[in-house]
C-alpha cells in the first residue's frame, strides 16, 4: 500500500494529503488504457452486429448481455477484494478483458460474439470493481470526492478519443484489426497495473468475511439505485445513437462523443471538490436536469448543432453526478467493506446500462429511435423524484 504523502495547499499554505502519488498515477494510466480499448468498441460493436446480420433487438442484447455479465460477477469481486486482495482480482480481470476482446477478431457469428461478450463482461466487472476500490484506497479520505473526480478523468480521456478513434479506424481497417488494437490497450493496462503497490488485506478482515457471502453493501444502496436510473440513459446512447443519427441524416456522431467527453473532463476539475465541501445536494439536481434536457434534445434532433448541444449537456450533467454518487456510496461504508460498496455501486451502474440497452432495443424496433430518448428522459425524472424522497426520509429520521 502506498505511503501517506503530505503537501502544502498553494492557496492557504496548510498541510494536506497528496493525491498524485506514483500508485495513483499508475491506476489512472491503467484505467485510461482499458477504457480506451472498451470505448473504441462501444460505437463500433453495433455496426459489427449489423454487419453480421443482427437487427435492433440483437444490438441491444449485445450491449445488455455484457453489462449483465459484469453485474453478476461484481458481488463476488467485491467479496474477493476483501479476502483475496486487490491485485489478484484486478490483474485477473484485465487479463480476461484482454483475451476476450482479442477473440472478437476471430468472431464470424453472432452466437460466438455473445459468448465473448459474456466473458468480456466478467473481466470488465472484476477489473472496474477492483480499480475503483484501489483508487479509493489510494486517495486521502478528506479529498475523496476530488480524487475520484481526477480518477474519473482517466476514463473521460479515453471516452474523448475512444469512440471517435474506433469509428475512424473501422472506416480504414477491418473489424478484426480494430479488435486486436483494442485488446493491445487492455494488455498495456495489465502491464502498468503490475507496478502498483496494492493494499494488503488485514488478517482480521479476512476472518470477518470468510464464509460470509452477501451481494451488496447496505450503506451504498441509495446512491447506487439513483445511479441505475441515470445510467439507463447511457444504454440508449451507446447502443443506438450512431444508428439514430444515420436514420435522421444528422452528421457528427464522432464529434458528439468528443464534446461529451470534453464536458465530462471539465466537470471533473470542480464537481468532486464541490461534493467534498457541500455534499450531494449541491450537484445532484442540477446535474440531472442537464441530462433531462439532453434527452429531450436527442429525441428532437433536427440537426448537428442540437446533437452537439445534447452532448455538452449530457457530459456536463453526468460528469457532475457520477463521482458524487460513487463517493457517497463509499464514504458511508466501513473500511473493510469498500470493495463491496464499489461492487454495489457499479452493479447498479451496469444494471442501468444493460436494462436500458435491452429495453430501448425493443422501443426502438417497435416505436422508433426518437422514443428511446423520451423514455430516457422519463427515467431521469424518476431519479429526481426518488432523490427528493430520500432527502425527506433522511430528514425525518434525523429529527426522530
Amino acid at each position: 500500500m502506498a505511503k501517506l504523502v503530505i503537501e502544502k495547499d498553494t492557496v492557504t499554505g496548510t498541510r494536506i494529503e497528496k493525491i498524485w502519488t506514483k500508485d495513483f498515477i499508475l491506476i489512472c494510466l491503467a484505467n485510461f488504457f482499458v477504457f480506451l480499448g472498451f470505448q473504441m468498441t462501444l460505437p463500433t460493436l453495433p455496426l459489427f452486429v449489423e454487419a453480421l446480420g443482427g437487427r435492433d433487438q440483437l444490438i441491444g442484447l449485445a450491449v445488455g448481455i455484457f453489462t449483465f455479465s459484469a453485474l453478476l460477477i461484481r458481488p463476488f469481486a467485491g467479496h474477493a477484494l476483501e479476502t483475496k486482495g486487490r491485485g489478484i482480482i484486478y490483474l485477473s480481470g484485465l487479463l480476461i478483458f484482454f483475451l476476450s476482446v482479442g477473440f472478437f477478431s476471430a468472431t464470424a457469428s453472432i452466437l460466438f460474439l455473445f459468448v465473448m461478450r459474456i466473458v468480456q463482461g466478467l473481466g470488465w466487472g472484476l477489473s472496474t470493481t477492483a480499480s475503483g476500490t484501489i483508487a479509493t484506497d489510494i486517495i486521502p479520505g478528506k479529498r475523496r470526492g476530488e480524487g475520484l473526480g481526477y480518477y474519473g478523468l482517466s476514463g473521460n480521456l479515453a471516452l474523448a478519443f475512444g469512440p471517435s478513434l474506433g469509428l475512424i479506424l473501422v472506416e480504414h481497417v477491418s473489424f478484426q484489426s480494430l479488435f486486436i488494437i483494442c485488446a493491445i490497450f487492455g494488455l498495456l493496462a495489465f502491464i502498468l497495473s503490475s507496478f502498483i503497490s496494492f493494499k494488503k488485506v488485514e488478517q482480521k478482515e479476512k476472518v470477518a468475511l470468510v464464509g460470509k457471502w452477501d451481494f451488496y453493501e447496505k450503506s451504498a444502496l441509495k446512491p447506487s439505485v439513483l445511479a441505475f436510473f441515470i445510467t439507463v440513459t447511457f444504454g440508449g446512447i451507446a447502443s443506438f445513437l450512431p444508428l439514430y443519427t444515420v436514420q435522421k441524416g444528422v452528421e457528427g456522431i464522432q464529434t458528439y462523443f468528443f464534446i461529451y467527453a470534453m464536458a465530462l473532463m471539465v466537470t471533473r476539475t470542480f464537481a468532486g471538490q464541490l461534493y467534498d465541501r457541500k455534499g450531494h445536494r449541491a450537484v445532484f439536481i442540477p446535474g440531472t436536469l442537464l441530462i433531462f434536457l439532453a434527452m429531450l434534445f436527442l429525441a428532437w434532433l433536427p440537426n448537428s448543432f442540437i446533437l452537439f448541444i445534447a452532448a455538452f449537456l449530457y457530459g456536463f450533467g453526468f460528469g457532475t453526478i457520477q463521482p458524487a454518487l460513487q463517493a457517497w456510496a463509499v464514504e458511508r461504508s466501513p473500511k473493510n467493506r469498500r470493495g463491496m460498496a464499489n461492487a454495489t455501486f457499479f452493479s447498479f451502474f451496469d444494471l442501468g446500462v444493460g436494462f436500458g440497452a435491452i429495453l430501448f432495443g425493443q422501443i426502438g424496433h417497435w416505436i422508433g429511435y426518437a422514443s428511446i430518448y423520451l423514455a430516457a428522459a422519463l427515467s431521469i425524472l424518476m431519479s429526481i423524484g426518488l432523490y427528493i424522497f430520500i432527502l425527506r426520509t433522511e430528514k425525518i429520521n434525523a429529527v426522530s
